[in-house]
């Protein structure tokens, strides 16, 4: 790969998920901020999971069969810039779901053809991508620090500045190398589109468990991406957004401890330490304060590195270890709907549902039971972390 392409793939991950962080991680302050109710915003951050689900479809049935992917992209960051920028003037919130719904089925898409570009231009994808799929972090890391620095995580101004920055992407993107349709000439089935090929796995008991427990995690999960950062900001901690961008640096530091602790811990003991580490950092929240204990806040912000590369990432190699080869990309698949999909949609049902029934006063008054609030998803998540632990088995030939 020259040093060219190289450049613009690095801007297209910067520029892909700075669009997702200048938005996503501050929109529950902003919203709570207009009075929508923690039902409200549980429903609005359902979107993005809706969008995970709706988008194989359009992948597998449009974008791979007849577009050039960097085209297919262009387009959806445009319409989404436009749709991003009219969501953020509105204050109903249904007609924000249904706007909002209607901009993940624009973005999430994008996040599979970025990969496509990248991977269409790499003869050994182990080694050049995560080299350039590191920036996608850095530039979720840039817009959190942005959004903090200007101090305007209570209004509608992230949204307008994802929906410029989309814009743009969306014209940067067909200028960026040629990747062509794949399977025009492939039949297209809805078996193949949702990974449903994967389910001969199911057969096995311990991948059985693996993938119900990782359904059961992701819903005490989704309170944290939902809710951290108007929890950290009625506790009054200054630059909140800025702070949770500590989360992202230690993903990139124990990305690259990985294949040290894969191998010394082994499958099993990897996922227990990443779902361990989301009981731990709920009761750093429920018990810490912005005291002497704030500490405790800043403490389960960094966790999150073993959160997500610990859980996420072994998963993910897990299920390309026992999947064969002509079922690989579809076992992937599969997981990310069961996660990303059905289980985080899911989540933000529950984590609305349990932020409302702990709020206190009504409207832009509500005050939150904070402690209450993630003493539940803790309990969720050491109960599923206490029976993975019992009946997982770990396959010596996967670790």
């Amino acid at each position: 790969m020259n040093i060219n392409t190289r450049l613009q793939l690095s801007s297209m991950m910067f520029l892909q998920f700075f669009i997702w962080g200048a938005w996503f991680v501050t929109a529950s302050t902003y919203l709570n901020s207009i009075g929508f109710s923690g039902i409200d915003i549980g429903k609005a951050y359902s979107t993005m999971p809706w969008g995970a689900i709706i988008s194989p479809f359009f992948i597998g049935m449009i974008a791979d069969k007849y577009f050039s992917a960097e085209k297919v992209m262009g387009v959806m960051h445009i319409a989404g810039g436009f749709i991003m920028y009219y969501a953020s003037g509105i204050t109903d919130p249904n007609i924000f779901f249904w706007t909002v719904l209607l901009y993940a089925i624009c973005y999430m898409p994008t996040l599979a053809l970025v990969n496509s570009i990248s991977f269409n231009q790499m003869t050994d994808t182990g080694k050049e991508f995560p080299s350039i799929r590191v920036w996608g972090t850095i530039g979720w890391i840039g817009a959190g620090l942005l959004i903090g620095f200007l101090d305007i995580e209570s209004t509608s101004i992230p949204m307008k500045i994802a929906a410029g920055v989309s814009m743009a992407m969306g014209l940067f993107s067909f200028t960026l190398p040629k990747t062509p349709p794949k399977s025009s000439d492939t039949k297209v089935s809805i078996s193949n589109i949702l990974g449903l090929k994967a389910l001969s796995l199911m057969r096995e008991k311990s991948f059985a468990i693996f993938v119900i427990s990782s359904f059961l995690i992701s819903i005490p999960l989704t309170f944290y991406y939902n809710f951290t950062n108007l929890f950290l900001n009625e506790n009054e901690i200054e630059n909140a957004a800025g702070k949770m961008t500590m989360g992202q640096m230690s993903e990139i530091l124990f990305m690259i401890l990985m294949p040290f602790f894969f191998k010394r811990l082994g499958v099993k003991k990897m996922l227990l330490v990443g779902m361990m580490a989301w009981v731990v950092r709920y009761v750093l929240f429920a018990t810490g304060n912005n005291e002497a204990l704030v500490f405790m806040f800043y403490l389960g912000i960094i966790l999150h590195g073993i959160c997500y590369d610990f859980f996420f990432v072994t998963g993910q190699i897990y299920v390309d270890k026992k999947a064969s080869g002509d079922i690989q990309a579809s076992a992937q698949g599969f997981i990310t709907l069961v996660t990303y999909g059905v289980g985080m949609l899911l989540g933000s049902w529950v984590s609305g549902f349990v932020v409302e029934f702990f709020s206190i006063g009504s409207d832009e008054t509500a005050v939150h039971d904070w402690p209450s609030i993630w003493y539940v998803p803790a309990g969720m998540a050491l109960l599923i972390t206490l029976i993975f632990a019992l009946l997982f088995k770990d396959n010596k030939q996967v670790s």
